[in-house]
């Protein structure tokens, strides 16, 4: 199976060659979502990045949690708990690697799930979570520590 993002940037009247050129560029997904992308002004100071767009950093995160979040609640359903609410605010850190490049070297998902009904235990909860971590994609596409610190409520 392919998964398919449409990345694009123009020039516009910028000089470019300068480096005073816009990140500002955007994603489009097959189910037609048009997302507004540029480099983190961390990376690229403002006015050449745009701070209210999603930098690929963040994207990153995002992708992560998301994953995660979409297995958690494929086997908290399994289980037979029913989630009313699941908030993560996520986080990741970049670092640098023997070479000096910089990567994601660390994501911290809080995941805190609030459920209908009876709750699981902090130990199946953590289990529930354990089993999302395992079975996400993305997590076994990075090499980044990623650490779960899940609560309920």
């Amino acid at each position: 199976m392919n998964y398919d993002a449409t990345i694009e940037w123009t020039r516009g009247d910028q000089a470019y060659v300068d480096n005073k050129y816009s990140r500002a560029h955007v994603w489009r997904f097959d189910g037609g979502a048009v997302v507004p992308g540029s480099s983190a002004p961390a990376s690229v100071p403002l006015p050449y990045s745009d701070a209210s767009a999603v930098d690929p950093e963040e994207a990153m995160v995002a992708s992560l949690s998301s994953c995660h979040m979409l297995w958690f609640l494929a086997f908290a359903a399994k289980a037979g708990w029913v989630v009313d609410r699941y908030f993560d605010q996520a986080s990741g850190a970049l670092d640098r690697n023997p070479e000096g490049r910089r990567y994601l070297a660390r994501v911290t998902l809080r995941p805190v799930t609030a459920f209908a009904g009876p709750a699981p235990t902090q130990d199946q909860l953590d289990a529930l979570h354990h089993a999302a971590h395992d079975h996400c994609e993305m997590a076994h596409s990075v090499r980044a520590t990623m650490t779960i610190e899940a609560t309920i409520g």
